[in-house]
């Protein structure tokens, strides 16, 4: 059963993605890693309904090692927020903001991302919507953040930096552009899915 709307591939291949153009987020790219320009950048991301959500996580290469999220992304339509959370840690404001049910954060394997941010501190999520309802309920099967990004916004991003030290002193231009582009896709599937 297949409608005009739905008429669209559930599905790619990685050959298929290959194919694309790469693409990666061309705004302004905010890093924020002390409390005024936390609160600040979160009184700008506020002007705004929506926003593109993700956190990154140094990625543990040994059994049983965990590490807490280090960096918490939000992404408007042209300006990415990268907030430094091991540094700044869960504010009243952040956390106002994660608990505002009428602010929309959009984003991928939400689930994951939010009980990793819980073990910082417990809180009430509020306001976010994972995409994969809107992407099943569309006729979509694909899941990740790769093949959905090609499936709905017809090109290619890079996932060389996801297993890279985000808890490196300065994070590099490379994974500045991976942070921002993986927030920044996640608010362009929405608003594809929901035009």
């Amino acid at each position: 059963m297949t409608d005009k709307k739905n008429s669209h591939r559930a599905t790619i291949d990685h050959s298929e993605i290959q194919s694309l153009p790469l693409k990666a987020f061309e705004g302004k790219i905010v890093v924020v890693q002390e409390h005024t320009k936390l609160v600040r950048a979160l009184d700008e991301i506020k002007e705004h309904d929506t926003a593109g959500f993700d956190t990154e996580t140094r990625p543990a290469f040994v059994k049983g090692q965990r590490y807490n999220v280090a960096l918490m992304q939000l992404a408007l339509p042209h300006k990415a927020f990268l907030i430094r959370v091991q540094a700044t840690g869960l504010t009243p404001e952040l956390l106002d903001y994660l608990q505002d049910k009428d602010k929309l954060k959009v984003g991928l394997a939400l689930r994951d991302d939010l009980a990793a941010l819980q073990r910082l501190k417990r809180f009430k999520p509020e306001g976010f919507l994972e995409l994969t309802h809107l992407t099943r309920k569309a006729g979509y099967e694909a899941e990740s953040i790769k093949k959905l990004t090609a499936l709905l916004l017809g090109f290619r991003i890079s996932k060389s930096a996801q297993t890279s030290n985000w808890e490196a002193p300065t994070l590099t231009p490379k994974q500045l552009q991976y942070a921002a582009t993986d927030a920044w896709v996640c608010l362009e599937m929405y608003k594809r899915l929901k035009g």
